[in-house]
């Protein structure tokens, strides 16, 4: 896993923790600033970079990607795209 994937796995666990913690939160955290930061770190990836992690990513899929950085490819969801 490059520094790039590693720091993006960061941020989409920081997401996933964030969500997680919504139902009892009290005031409810902004989210935005985590989007905006996991898309800063994926559109650093280079053109090399799995295309289905792209796609994934492109597609605002984070749980996805997440699932994907892991190594847990059997448990990714196929949605509509059939990727």
């Amino acid at each position: 896993m490059t520094k790039l994937e590693h720091d993006l796995l960061e941020r989409l666990h920081e997401l996933e923790d964030a969500v997680k913690a919504l139902p009892t939160a009290n005031p409810k955290p902004n989210l935005l600033p985590l989007f905006r930061r996991i898309k800063e770190v994926a559109d650093q990836l280079p053109r090399s970079t799995a295309p289905d992690l792209l796609h994934y990513l492109h597609k605002q899929s984070y749980e996805k990607a997440r699932q994907w950085l892991e190594g847990r490819f059997t448990e990714i969801q196929k949605g509509g795209c059939q990727r």
